[in-house]
């Protein structure tokens, strides 16, 4: 059984397992919109899995992806999926 989700109920699926200070609004609200696009492109519904989202997904700054990866910010998307959340705060998926 499957449900449609809204980016409301993807913010409160977050809060009922105590993971939104992970990522907070803004970078939860870019997740939804990059779930969202990546249904439409491979024409499948995706699953919410929140504790799968916590494990696949790292918020960063450019200084932090610098210091983790020793890379800047365009090469380390080269190597992952690195989505802008704002000008220095960037969604990193797990490679």
């Amino acid at each position: 059984m499957k449900q449609t989700v809204n980016k409301e109920d993807f913010m409160h699926a977050f809060h009922r397992f105590n993971r939104y200070e992970q990522f907070g609004y803004d970078a939860l609200s870019v997740l939804f919109d990059y779930y969202e696009q990546l249904e439409d492109d491979i024409g499948e519904e995706i699953e919410l899995d929140v504790i799968a989202i916590c494990c696949d997904w790292s918020v960063c700054t450019a200084e932090e992806i610098q210091q983790e990866w020793d890379i800047d910010v365009d090469d380390l998307r080269d190597n992952t999926i690195v989505l802008d959340v704002d000008d220095d705060i960037f969604l990193v998926q797990s490679f």
